[in-house]
């Protein structure tokens, strides 16, 4: 059995920032989207539209007459995009609808300097991506006085001082981390 699926404007882009929230990234929306023109990895597989259900089709009909010419990473973007948007509630959609829909009021400049900062991310080692979503997870669970009062620490450093911060707040968790041998 289908379901109808109620599509709004910019859908679309909202399935393709679906990944990156759905694995815990915290990291503003605009950073979930791929630029345009990425080349997709070697190795990437095209995802053909018969192998999506009736309902992703649904959310992707408006691609149905271009889709085999995305290139395979797009592809692969939408399609699961598409998979995590219809196991998504109604709550988790409404909030990525919210934070999409800020990505697109963001400067192209400011876009891009978080596509800049999402790909420099991903390109770190799992453990270290971990490590920084617990972070962040740490850092929004503090009492917004707090977060403000490091934000404004954050912003008044010179970059000696950032760094310093960085290296001080390593050998902090260095010295809690277990032992391995």
């Amino acid at each position: 059995m289908v379901r109808k699926l109620i599509t709004k404007p910019g859908l679309i882009g909202a399935l393709l920032l679906t990944g990156v929230l759905s694995a815990g990234v915290c990291l503003p929306v605009c950073a979930q989207v791929a630029a345009p023109g990425a080349s997709a990895p070697a190795g990437a597989a095209a995802v053909p539209w018969s192998s999506m259900s009736p309902d992703q089709q649904h959310l992707l009909s408006r691609l149905s007459g271009q889709w085999d010419q995305l290139p395979p990473q797009r592809q692969q973007a939408l399609a699961g995009g598409s998979q995590r948007w219809l196991g998504m509630s109604q709550e988790q959609r409404a909030a990525a609808r919210e934070r999409f829909n800020q990505f697109q009021q963001l400067s192209p400049q400011r876009r891009q300097l978080l596509r800049r900062r999402w790909e420099e991310f991903r390109a770190l080692p799992p453990a270290r991506q971990q490590a920084d979503r617990e972070n962040f997870r740490k850092f929004q669970s503090l009492p917004q006085q707090q977060r403000q009062q490091l934000r404004q620490r954050w912003q008044n450093a010179s970059p000696q001082q950032r760094q310093n911060m960085v290296q001080r707040a390593r050998e902090r968790r260095a010295a809690r981390a277990p032992k391995l041998r």
